[in-house]
């Protein structure tokens, strides 16, 4: 929330550490000096948007050809400001330009605050603050003779996301053709089309179908019981994801088809549909449509940019790896759709104002689901499919289920406390016990969880009168909530609810301080522990997508670093953000050393600080750009059950800490070449959440 006449908004936190959220002011005080700044935005895409130079210089071509006299020229969602300046530019090299006069002008459109205050700094660095007119509101609220002096001529935006509609294209154009623009208006970009293809993936399909994953488990737990596969369910849209990690175990079905055009010059339609007639190219099963775009921003269509992944010949060759554009995901329900080549595969393709969607099921699915017991609606929770892969990986399971039936073995009639949003623990612990009572905190899922696990409990074999779910969350627990018993058991994966792109120590909540005066003597605590590790990686396309910025296309942007999180080329002063990625999809990636144990965090008593620090011996030449850090989760007292979420594992995102500058690293032994190793100190602070790192390297 945001008011334009106060210059203040609030902004909602997150304490990773209870889960809690407030909501805290965020003032328009721009006295802070630069080394103080906090990387407010570092979690945002706009550092690695601003050193995508293909996009840049895309848009740049595109402006300088649009802008070629005085006009109007309305930048709507303007960032730092970098299409206004170049529109700036442009206009100046043919004439006049000034904020005070509609002929002449250029206004910069943007709602964010904190963006609005880097874009200030920006233009005053460029000597454009009296050049470039901001105004702080959405582009929706502006109003011809109150916010501007007279209807557009040229609009510049980028309010694109890897889908393409998902920041809101369409109303924006709408609204923008119907208040703020001049008839028959130029437009920067000038259309965009999106593009697909049937592919065939069993990690696609691991993704999403969980229900005929569990019926060849060899457990009983069915999270997804067959007949209710809704119940449970990744949210039907388009996923963004960097397809080209999979290529090459991705089998492709099908030619790229055309399935949208979205023309900026016009107003665009709210919905949309197209019946189209795929003709399969090889046989096989189709479990998704990967989907891109391909943007045209000038009238004449000779500068483009696209997203399409690089196995796509057309315009992806030049497209280097960025992560604030993707290809996008969508799953085929079910097992999938088996194609034989030469088949035609209808696809229905529909459009909203804000997403995309695709239908290949059979007329006799679709009365399927139209007949589906309305009750399922009631107990519906959408997981990602990074989750539904876990819940549906058999090692996973396995050492989940073995863990359980340890210390179900040490326990009679136990209480059990499930820590988290584990529903798979919560169903399994009352599963294998018919003496135990579970008490599930579900911190995130609250109602809901409940709600799911009433419908299921019939078909996993337990009754809900032996579990219970806190309605409302409590800063400690007492004897009451557990009905004067003590706590035998604690157990979690970890997993909260909505906090799947947290870096790994942000899991470290304080549960289990919570719960200590209801704990009993011998209570059995799972995870016991967790180790901190650590590995050297090449990642030449996330350093430079995290680097410092200079000037773009001419413009100076150095001042934006700090609040935007960058991290290569940092002055030694500053301190760059740690970062949550799934390396395995971080473009080209290579580990360097070997995997290293920095410290323990013991679950066994309450969570305190702690610190440690390991010499990371280098195993292969290369450049080292940064490392890797994630925690093991050690699930029993022997150690011998131990649940990994590095690099080598798909469904979990890593901590990244981006080197300020890349270093040249040797293999143990070899004479020459760079460093051979790396001492990396680390420090956690429960209190804050906060880690702190240190490394040397020699």
């Amino acid at each position: 929330m945001s008011s334009a006449s106060t210059h203040r908004m609030f902004q909602l936190r997150v304490d990773p550490l209870t889960g809690n959220s407030e909501w805290v002011v965020i003032e328009e005080d721009e006295s802070t000096p630069q080394n103080d700044q906090k990387p407010l935005l570092a979690s945002t895409s706009y550092l690695d948007m601003l050193n995508d130079t293909r996009r840049n210089r895309a848009y740049r071509e595109a402006i300088d050809k649009t802008v070629t006299k005085p006009c109007h020229v309305l930048d709507i969602g303007a960032g730092t400001g970098l299409l206004s300046m170049m529109a700036a530019r442009a206009m100046a090299s043919g004439g006049y330009v000034e904020s005070s006069s509609s002929k002449g002008t250029v206004t910069a459109c943007e709602s964010y605050l904190p963006m609005v205050k880097l874009m200030r700094k920006v233009l005053r660095v460029n000597g454009m603050e009296k050049i470039v007119r901001i105004i702080n509101k959405r582009s929706d609220e502006l109003e011809v003779g109150v916010d501007i002096s007279s209807r557009a001529d040229i609009l510049v935006s980028e309010i694109l996301d890897s889908e393409l509609l998902g920041e809101g294209l369409i109303p924006t154009l709408q609204h923008a053709h119907d208040k703020l623009l001049v008839q028959n208006p130029q437009t920067v970009p000038y259309r965009a089309t999106t593009y697909g293809q049937l592919v065939e993936s069993t990690h696609l399909w691991k993704l999403h179908d969980l229900c005929n994953i569990e019926a060849k488990a060899l457990d009983d737990i069915h999270i997804v019981p067959a007949g209710v596969e809704t119940v449970h369910f990744v949210k039907q849209q388009q996923f963004p994801m960097h397809c080209d990690a999979i290529s090459e175990e991705m089998k492709v079905l099908s030619e790229p088809f055309k399935i949208f055009d979205f023309d900026f010059w016009k107003r665009p339609d709210s919905c949309g549909e197209t019946e189209l007639h795929i003709k399969a190219t090889s046989d096989g099963t189709a479990h998704a449509v990967v989907s891109w775009w391909v943007l045209q921003l000038d009238t004449e269509g000779t500068i483009f940019y696209s997203t399409a992944p690089k196995w796509i010949n057309c315009h992806s060759k030049m497209r280097e790896w960025c992560d604030h554009w993707k290809q996008c995901v969508w799953f085929i329900q079910g097992k999938g759709l088996s194609v034989c080549k030469d088949e035609r595969v209808h696809l229905h393709a529909i459009h909203n104002e804000t997403s995309i969607s695709f239908d290949l099921k059979s007329q006799l699915q679709r009365e399927e689901a139209a007949n589906h017991d309305s009750s399922i609606q009631n107990c519906h929770l959408t997981l990602s499919p990074e989750r539904l892969g876990i819940y549906g990986d058999s090692n996973w399971r396995c050492s989940m289920l073995k863990v359980i039936k340890n210390v179900l073995q040490q326990k009679v009639s136990p209480l059990s406390v499930v820590a988290d949003d584990s529903i798979f623990l919560t169903i399994a612990i009352a599963q294998l016990s018919k003496t135990s009572h579970v008490i599930s905190l579900f911190p995130g899922l609250r109602e809901k969880g409940a709600q799911y696990l009433q419908f299921v409990a019939d078909r996993n074999g337990y009754s809900m009168d032996r579990i219970e779910v806190l309605k409302r969350r409590r800063p400690q627990l007492t004897m009451h909530d557990t009905h004067q018993k003590k706590v035998d058991i604690l157990i979690g994966e970890p997993f909260y609810y909505g906090s799947d792109g947290v870096l790994p120590w942000q899991n470290l909540r304080n549960e289990r301080t919570m719960l200590d005066s209801i704990l009993s003597k011998h209570v059995l605590i799972m995870p016991c522990k967790g180790t901190f590790r650590t590995c050297a990686m090449s990642l030449p396309d996330l350093w430079r997508s995290r680097c410092c910025l200079e000037e773009i296309e001419g413009f100076d942007h150095s001042v934006v670093n700090a609040t935007l999180g960058a991290c290569g080329g940092l002055p030694e002063s500053q301190e760059s953000p740690y970062l949550a990625f799934s390396v395995w999809q971080c473009g080209e990636i290579k580990k360097l050393s070997e995997i290293c144990s920095v410290m323990e965090f013991d679950f066994l008593r309450p969570i305190s600080s702690c610190s440690g620090q390991a010499q990371v011996e280098i195993t292969e030449p290369g450049i080292c750009h940064g490392y890797a850090l994630w925690i093991d989760w050690v699930m029993d007292a022997e150690n011998t059950i131990v649940i990994s979420t590095g690099p080598d594992q798909r469904y979990w995102k890593q901590g990244v800490k981006i080197l300020t500058q890349p270093v040249a690293v040797r293999a143990q032994g070899a004479s020459s070449g760079g460093c051979s190793s790396m001492v990396l100190e680390a420090s956690f602070d429960p209190s804050s959440g906060e880690l702190t790192t240190k490394h040397t390297f020699a």
